[in-house]
């Protein structure tokens, strides 16, 4: 059986970084948890492509400076 690919996560990811980008980079991670599941974001940092910074306020979801 050939694997299927979720063309629907691969969309939903891009969007977020799209995101951060037009926000200047970072935003507050609550603020992306109804917009955005888990899962991709859980992606993303797996992949290193964003992380996740503590302000000690709240946590901040921002570009990594290598990508």
């Amino acid at each position: 059986m050939y694997k299927t690919v979720d063309n629907s996560f691969d969309r939903r990811a891009n969007h977020l970084l799209r995101s951060l980008q037009l926000c200047g980079g970072c935003v507050p991670l609550h603020r992306l948890q109804f917009q955005f599941s888990d899962s991709v974001i859980q992606t993303l940092l797996d992949k290193e492509v964003v992380q996740v910074q503590n302000t000690g306020r709240g946590f901040l979801l921002e570009i990594a400076e290598d990508f």
